[in-house]
């Protein structure tokens, strides 16, 4: 006869919904980011400067789903006549140069200035 050894693991039941949710604020943003924004009205979020628009396009170029593959087209060939005013530069060297500080204190100067920065930032060890 086996002696059943004791276990130190627990199972606990598991918590349900607090009072403190609010079922329609869930509900409600569950919604939201499952609406699909048409391209024409994601092109002017973008150019009206809203950064959720920014985002979302953003995310939706970067989809490996073959669906989104014309709707980001037809967003970029839309944002590309209002792109040509933007200046892009490229920063690499070796880990501990200094590149993160000279970009935090470079992108801090333009936006003194009223520019508007975006930092694309590729660790080329993790492709």
């Amino acid at each position: 006869m086996k002696n059943k050894k004791k276990s130190a693991l627990k199972q606990t039941e598991g918590v349900s919904n607090s009072e403190i949710i609010n079922n329609n604020f869930v509900s409600n943003f569950k919604s939201k980011q499952s609406k699909t924004i048409n391209p024409e009205t994601l092109v002017k979020g973008i150019l009206n400067k809203n950064i959720s628009y920014l985002s979302r396009a953003i995310t939706l170029i970067e989809s490996s789903n073959p669906k989104h593959q014309d709707y980001a087209n037809t967003v970029l060939k839309s944002c590309l006549p209002y792109a040509n005013k933007s200046i892009r530069i490229g920063i690499t060297g070796v880990p501990g140069v200094g590149k993160s500080t000279f970009i935090e204190v470079f992108g801090k100067h333009l936006t003194a200035l009223g520019k508007r920065v975006a930092v694309l930032a590729i660790d080329l060890a993790a492709l």
